[in-house]
């Protein structure tokens, strides 16, 4: 009987708090679901440029879903402005693929379709010239009464040499380099997000926010006070995880450490101001830690780990409402393809927008405690 009324108290409880209730509901289904248009999203298009390609060779890479621009000659600005994601230039014998590397499963897909072709080709070309010699013979034994099958030479077909060069990465980039900047600007945010909005929540539950509005500080100071308070513990997170990721596991050019130290800390402050503004709802920890599948969760795949261009287009524009996926913008901007840092203006620029919004709407949230 007393297990029955603990049993039916946690549950009253539970049906009361009808915010719980949604999160357990509706954040499944909505992870479920965005899972589904992702993983069920067609592969990104690949695109080439090609110099100087046989017209039977551009046939059998378009028939691979690639699509081709036929160039007069090499231009890599094509490439830089990611306009096209690989360039194929033959020269006599020689076939020379340049890829953009800015997708790896579309540059090893292009790498793949260029060796295959060319090999069939070859094969083609070997079979197609057996057969030429087998008719010049039959045409010479039927004219003359001896075999001349001894002056019949079959030449050696011509294999062509194919040189691959990279604009990002090189031959040995794994899937991982490629999407590791992401996952670092992740982690920040995702840590920075739980110790300010469980720190400021603590604030709150332990009478420490209500005392403190009662003296004639403003909001806009308790805002800023929290902010620089809890963001010297991020400044040192930040620039822990930073100086690890970078020295420890490789990821990123180390001459890059100080910009990607600029971008995180920024990560890091849009991750103070909405920890502080969502704790403000929360009426306690567990509450707290519902905000991270409907909030954050969702920010990591619309980050960029997934390409954005073989997604639905809803999704697309639900991605440029998240700070996350400026962030990994810049982040795989500066540490794969060592972009400078006037580069990422935009992405910063956006990123403290996100910011002062945040810091706003904290302030004026503090309202419904006292109005100062």
């Amino acid at each position: 009987m007393r297990i029955f009324g603990l049993t039916k108290r946690l549950l009253l409880e539970q049906l009361r708090d009808k915010r719980t209730l949604a999160l357990l509901i509706i954040v499944p289904i909505f992870i479920l679901t965005l899972f589904y248009f992702i993983f069920q999203s067609d592969e990104p298009n690949a695109k080439l440029g090609a110099v100087n390609l046989e017209p039977s060779v551009i046939d059998t890479i378009e028939a691979q879903n690639i699509e081709v621009t036929e160039l007069n000659q090499m231009e890599l600005s094509r490439l830089t402005s990611e306009e096209l994601d690989g360039i194929a230039e033959k020269k006599e014998d020689k076939v020379t693929l340049t890829l953009l590397n800015k997708d790896i499963s579309v540059s090893k897909k292009l790498e793949l379709v260029i060796n295959q072709t060319y090999q069939q080709k070859a094969q083609v070309t070997v079979i197609e010239d057996i057969k030429a010699k087998f008719k010049d013979l039959t045409e010479l034994l039927n004219k003359i009464p001896f075999s001349p099958t001894k002056n019949i030479k079959l030449d050696a077909p011509q294999k062509t040499a194919i040189k691959t060069t990279y604009i990002y990465g090189d031959a040995d980039t794994t899937l991982f380099d490629t999407f590791a900047p992401l996952l670092l600007g992740f982690f920040v945010f995702l840590f920075v997000f739980l110790l300010a909005g469980m720190g400021f929540l603590k604030e709150r539950m332990t009478g420490t926010l209500e005392r403190m509005l009662t003296t004639p500080i403003r909001r806009h100071e308790i805002v800023l006070g929290y902010v620089c308070g809890f963001g010297l513990l991020a400044v040192v997170q930040t620039v822990v995880i930073v100086y690890y990721a970078v020295y420890v596991l490789k990821i990123g050019p180390p001459e890059s450490i100080g910009t990607v130290i600029l971008i995180n800390m920024t990560v890091a402050l849009v991750a103070l101001s909405l920890g502080l503004l969502l704790s403000a709802s929360a009426k306690s920890e567990f509450q707290m830690m519902q905000f991270i599948p409907i909030v954050i969760v969702p920010q990591l795949f619309l980050s960029g780990i997934f390409p954005l261009d073989a997604l639905a287009r809803w999704i697309q524009v639900l991605a440029y409402l998240t700070p996350l996926y400026y962030a990994g913008d810049a982040l795989k901007a500066v540490m794969y393809k060592e972009q400078p840092l006037n580069h990422i203006a935009f992405d910063l620029t956006i990123l403290l927008i996100f910011a002062l919004v945040f810091i706003s709407l904290n302030i004026i949230t503090l309202k419904k405690y006292r109005r100062l």
